[in-house]
């Protein structure tokens, strides 16, 4: 994009920079029958792609292997399996989709070719085009296919434009929220042992594949920041930055800023929750009997809250809450209660005073705050952790 445009300022908001990007130009495609000879190296010296065992690495043939392979050739085998529906081309719609899905995603797991450049995305946009042409309707930015390619463009408009855009302090465009400090928090959070066995299976799919939906990302960041934990953003996203296969600077960061509600998006009052959002994709639990067997054989009505079942049935699921698996670390109606309170806190001092050009945070009335969002249930009907008799 040119910097003359906009008056050489990122736009902040994705419309604004969807109607001044324009239509992305068309891709230079060329095919190459052997790979080029590398050139003069000078003093480097070429060594050869070293084994796992090289690595440090044992037998992994026990281990839980993600089902993702690198390479252009993979990428381009991805997208035209992925295009050839044509009907779900059309109809693709990001808010949509099952984020426990895990056998085959809900999506098209292109994001990872993309960050490497083993796809380019002026050509996934442009074949996107063809099918939508051949479509009577099809869906729109930004919740359509081509608009999720954009939405990459815009963060990475918006994260070139703002100095210190991956830091709370010193970014403009970021609220300079409080956050609290609990490594123990943090840690149980990092190492998918929260209690909460929908938080927990996203963070130990995210171990072992580097990979899992974006709404289940939703999920675990909303419950470590302004759902549940209240920690900070920049813990978050550095344990995506390290893990993530499709981990991308502007992107990652830009994603965790929008779901901490500290740019972007405001309605912090919306919360993931961690019981019955995953409850509805999934009601049987098969997505965290998968990623946590300890949890394998508890009854469907106790798998996304474990801590409630009675003793006896934890017996005889061979999962005691405490021992095999750990009680919640927060009880989620009274943590994400209070996390709404800090939030409305924060958003109506001084400290977000400067520099915040994109909504400027009002206090929340007192009715706004007790609302609670289509994300969650009522906190007041929420079952209260109950520990192991």
């Amino acid at each position: 994009m040119s910097n003359l445009k906009n008056g050489g300022r990122p736009p902040l908001t994705y419309q604004s920079f969807v109607n001044i990007a324009g239509e992305p130009p068309e891709p230079v495609v060329e095919e190459y029958s052997v790979i080029p000879p590398i050139g003069d190296t000078g003093e480097y010296e070429l060594f050869p792609v070293p084994k796992l065992e090289e690595l440090g690495y044992g037998d992994i043939s026990q281990e839980d292997v993600p089902p993702f392979r690198g390479g252009e050739t993979e990428a381009l085998k991805r997208m035209r399996e992925s295009l050839q529906d044509k009907e779900w081309v059309a109809k693709f719609e990001k808010p949509k989709g099952d984020p426990s899905a895990f056998l085959k995603p809900a999506t098209t797991v292109l994001s990872p070719y993309l960050k490497f450049g083993c796809l380019s995305s002026r050509y996934f946009y442009h074949c996107i085009q063809d099918v939508y042409r051949s479509s009577k309707m099809h869906t729109k930015p930004p919740v359509s296919l081509t608009g999720q390619l954009l939405w990459r463009d815009f963060f990475y408009t918006v994260s070139f434009g703002t100095p210190n855009f991956d830091h709370m302090k010193g970014n403009k465009i970021c609220k300079q929220i409080p956050w609290k400090e609990s490594e123990e928090l943090f840690v149980a959070w990092r190492d998918g042992r929260t209690g909460y066995p929908w938080i927990d299976a996203i963070m130990i799919q995210l171990r072992r594949w580097g990979w899992m939906h974006h709404l289940a990302r939703h999920s675990v960041a909303c419950f470590l920041t302004r759902g549940d934990l209240f920690i900070h953003w920049e813990k978050g996203r550095d344990v995506f930055e390290r893990l993530l296969i499709d981990s991308d600077w502007a992107i990652n960061n830009g994603n965790w800023l929008w779901l901490s509600c500290s740019s972007f998006f405001y309605q912090y009052h919306r919360i993931y929750s961690p019981i019955s959002f995953g409850k509805k994709y999934d009601p049987n639990g098969d997505y965290i009997r998968h990623f946590i067997p300890a949890l394998k054989y508890m009854p469907r009505e106790y798998i996304y809250e474990p801590w409630t079942a009675p003793l006896s049935v934890q017996e005889k699921a061979r999962c005691i809450i405490g021992r095999d698996y750990p009680k919640p670390v927060v009880d989620h109606a009274a943590a994400s209660k209070e996390c709404r309170d800090r939030m409305g806190e924060a958003y109506s001092s001084s400290r977000l005073g400067g520099g915040d050009p994109v909504i400027k945070g009002k206090k929340a009335s007192n009715s706004r705050q007790r609302k609670v969002s289509e994300y969650a249930p009522d906190p007041s009907k929420s079952k209260q952790p109950k520990k192991s008799r």
